[in-house]
């Protein structure tokens, strides 16, 4: 017979030896030998030998535990976690290819036509803010018709950004006085300095160490650069310290968008259209005392009357497409990380500079081009030098 103990509700306050006085044929536990009896927890408890005859009735099968977690209804609905699958390599590989390719082929239409516009019609300040009002009207349609959730910003929000819209404002109109005067290619290849100028400013105004590989990268960047001025067949003056202020600025405006946007949940998307939106309040006070509405009225004149209508096509494929490229490069950012951004950033430069020599023929020396090789060569190992 297998001794079994059954508990019923009872008193709740009792002790062993009370009970062992009430029954008294069921043995002590102590005196059992571990190796032929097990203990049980079921209800009734019960005590039997391994090799007893109802032991295997009482070993329950095993069966693999399922856990599913869902959240109630009474739950907070911020506080609810959504699980989001994880995409394959392959997969992400493919995401990132239509990113770069998209952003580069935006970039060279916008250089481009960007080059057309302003031989035509040599005013850059006008130029800058018509690309930052179509890219604003085209958000705010957006945001109207809800194809785009519109952003929840705040008072601190604007605050923040105020300073990375100077910087981008700045930055933005150098690089078209820049192209106004110089080749393209030139400008670009001046514009790969930019990572010179991010590490000489957070090293002296920053107070921010680096590794010896990231200096040592930045011998190639100004070398190349260096000789490309040099050897530079239109070189100008303007065009040249158009491209060195875009450079200085724009790392300004990383440096800011960095320490000021941290926490701040508006995606890539929404992040530049208010940024936009900002620089073209910025900008178009100074765009009309620098040139104002009499310069703006007889370049036009002179301008259809040695293209004609092409030009207004010209100025409106610049402007959508140089908002459409940046819009595209800020969206990137929520996908990639700043290493893989960084790289795509030299391609991007390598495809505008090669395309833009092709369209406009224009004539390059062999130690130009050799100049321009190291230069980018030096942005690459940057990036490297920074993972």
């Amino acid at each position: 017979m297998i001794p079994s103990v059954r508990l019923s509700p009872g008193p709740a306050a009792f002790s062993g030896s009370s009970l062992r006085s009430k029954l008294p044929s069921i043995p002590s536990i102590s005196s059992l030998k571990p190796s032929k009896y097990v203990v049980s927890s079921l209800k009734p408890l019960y005590l039997a030998p391994l090799n007893g005859p109802r032991t295997a009735e009482l070993k329950s099968p095993r069966q693999r535990l399922e856990f599913r977690c869902a959240a109630s209804a009474a739950d907070d609905k911020e506080s609810k976690t959504q699980v989001v699958p994880v995409q394959s390599e392959g997969a992400q590989r493919l995401k990132i290819s239509i990113y770069f390719a998209t952003w580069w082929a935006l970039n060279v239409i916008f250089n481009i036509y960007n080059k057309k516009v302003l031989n035509a019609f040599p005013y850059p300040w006008l130029t800058s803010t018509l690309s930052l009002a179509c890219g604003s009207a085209m958000m705010l349609f957006s945001w109207a018709t809800r194809l785009v959730e519109a952003p929840k910003t705040d008072l601190d929000f604007w605050k923040v950004l105020f300073p990375v819209a100077v910087a981008h404002t700045i930055g933005h109109v150098a690089a078209t006085v820049s192209m106004s005067k110089v080749a393209v290619s030139f400008t670009h290849i001046i514009k790969s300095a930019e990572p010179a100028f991010s590490v000489l400013v957070s090293r002296f105004l920053l107070g921010e160490t680096f590794p010896v590989p990231v200096y040592l990268s930045l011998l190639p960047i100004i070398g190349g650069c260096g000789l490309a001025a040099v050897t530079e067949l239109n070189f100008n003056m303007v065009g040249f310290m158009g491209a060195m202020i875009s450079n200085l600025a724009f790392v300004f405006r990383n440096i800011f968008s960095k320490r000021g946007m941290k926490g701040k949940s508006v995606s890539g998307m929404n992040y530049y259209a208010c940024l936009s939106i900002m620089s073209l309040v910025i900008l178009t006070p100074f765009a009309i005392a620098m040139e104002g509405p009499q310069m703006w009225a007889a370049g036009w004149q002179k301008a259809l009357a040695e293209v004609g209508p092409n030009v207004i096509w010209w100025i409106a494929a610049q402007s959508v497409f140089y908002h459409l490229y940046n819009q595209v490069s800020y969206m990137s950012l929520d996908q990639i990380s700043p290493l893989t951004f960084s790289i795509g950033n030299t391609m991007k430069r390598i495809s505008v500079i090669v395309s833009s020599i092709i369209i406009f023929h224009t004539p390059v020396r062999p130690v130009n081009a050799l100049g321009a090789a190291i230069a980018i060569l030096g942005t690459f190992l940057y990036s490297q030098a920074k993972a």
